[in-house]
């Protein structure tokens, strides 16, 4: 028979607030067997767990308890770094959709998604971090901002793909990955302004 799913969601919710957090490339999968049974794993050998069947609201649940502890540090570097809060938002949330343990296939880290050498190049000891990955992110944000004349395309195209590439096509990089990152942190930073989404306090 099968166990009440509430019951499970419960369960799994609580291990995950108040148990360590759990990297982003694990995940919390789930699959129903034959005889109804759910079955969750966070390192899945069964063939039946698969990127389809991943639980993606058992980490929005700490993510909700997070993102005002988040946003603090936002407005903080926004301020320091004289860049829109709402667009470090967009950056954040295209990079890592808030999670602050994310890890790329690149071996980018956390919620700005920060590769090691700029990490270290920005003063950020660890990156899973929330507040030193907000800051080195926005440090180099910064940074690429004064680079490109405060040009936006090109410091987030550069963000993306490395300044070096930007200089080399003098233009957003002819990268689908990068056009469509561009594109996504213009998006995400209109829809924040105009819906306001977010209010600072």
């Amino acid at each position: 028979m099968m166990r009440p799913l509430f019951l499970l969601h419960i369960g799994i919710a609580v291990a995950l607030a108040c148990g360590p957090a759990v990297p982003a490339t694990a995940g919390i999968y789930s699959f129903i067997d034959e005889n109804g049974t759910i079955h969750f794993s966070n390192a899945p050998k069964d063939p039946r767990f698969n990127d389809k069947n991943q639980v993606t609201y058992l980490r929005k649940y700490r993510k909700q308890q997070d993102i005002r502890e988040f946003d603090y540090y936002i407005r903080q570097a926004a301020s320091r770094y004289e860049i829109d809060p709402h667009l470090i938002r967009a950056v954040v949330a295209t990079e890592s959709n808030y999670d602050s343990y994310a890890v790329s296939r690149r071996g980018a880290r956390g919620l700005m998604q920060l590769m090691p050498a700029t990490a270290g190049d920005m003063a950020v000891n660890n990156s899973f971090n929330a507040r030193q990955n907000i800051e080195g992110g926005c440090r180099y944000l910064r940074r690429l901002l004064n680079m490109f004349d405060e040009n936006l395309h090109l410091a987030l195209a550069a963000y993306n793909a490395g300044p070096g590439t930007v200089k080399k096509y003098q233009s957003i990089p002819p990268y689908r990955e990068t056009q469509e990152y561009v594109r996504s942190v213009l998006s995400k930073f209109q829809l924040y302004k105009s819906k306001r989404i977010y209010r600072d306090q």
